[in-house]
């Protein structure tokens, strides 16, 4: 199977897992958040290392082990992404499988399980129309002050949701128009989400403009904004004014 395929059938399967997980009543809140990473991990390492043995891996739950920094092809991957979101019984948090060849994001997968959605780089949907009002989406526990200056300015509705890729994939469904995140993330959070968001022709970069690359020996990758191309200057405009 392609790369593509991979990844799609890897979260998808992971997801599977996690909700029958969620739904069997052996863990609840924390507990069920600790077993939902540790299961879906291995279930992904096992799966990576069998289909693609000759890649390297760069996991939210494994030790960082740099020498994949002279490796082209790296899988990067959250097992559970939105960790408190899954711990209480909610639908907004994600899976992400992403594969970044020279650090870029080539393909990326990122199910949804609770609303029954894999979004897929090889699968983009089609835009969808601008509404009258923007809506941005932000932390539901703690959104961003630079986020919320923009949405002002912006005259754009804030909408609260959890997980990274969950409200990356809001902005690829034509949910919301703007992902503004400046509250610090590492790369397992938005490569894949960023491999799909391309992919359907959505602006992808920092919150500075410049690019945003992956690999590297320090995973850490603090700011993110995707939104709809023709938002991106005034949005990159205003972030740069808002943040001190």
């Amino acid at each position: 199977m392609t790369d593509a395929e991979l990844a799609a059938r890897i979260a998808e399967t992971a997801g599977e897992v996690l909700l029958a997980l969620q739904r069997s009543g052996l863990f609840e809140g924390k507990a069920l958040g600790a077993a939902g990473d540790l299961v879906a991990n291995r279930f992904i390492m096992e799966a990576l290392r069998t289909q693609r043995p000759d890649d390297a891996i760069l996991s939210e739950e494994e030790l960082n082990d740099t020498a994949r920094c002279s490796r082209s092809r790296v899988w990067i991957v959250d097992p559970l992404d939105g960790t408190r979101e899954y711990g209480e019984g909610r639908s907004d948090w994600a899976v992400h499988i992403a594969l970044a060849v020279d650090g870029l994001a080539e393909i990326g997968a990122v199910a949804l399980p609770g609303l029954g959605s894999v979004s897929r780089s090889d699968a983009p949907p089609a835009p969808s129309p601008r509404p009258e009002r923007l809506r941005m989406l932000v932390s539901r526990s703690r959104p961003a002050a630079e986020a919320v200056a923009v949405a002002v300015a912006l005259g754009a509705e804030l909408v609260p949701m959890g997980s990274a890729g969950a409200k990356a994939m809001a902005v690829v469904r034509g949910e919301a128009e703007i992902y503004l995140h400046t509250g610090g993330q590492y790369e397992w959070d938005n490569c894949a989400p960023v491999a799909v968001a391309a992919a359907a022709g959505l602006h992808v970069s920092r919150v500075d403009g410049s690019a945003l690359s992956y690999n590297h020996p320090n995973p850490y990758l603090p700011d993110l904004l995707i939104c709809r191309p023709e938002l991106a200057g005034e949005v990159l405009r205003l972030a740069a004014v808002s943040r001190p």
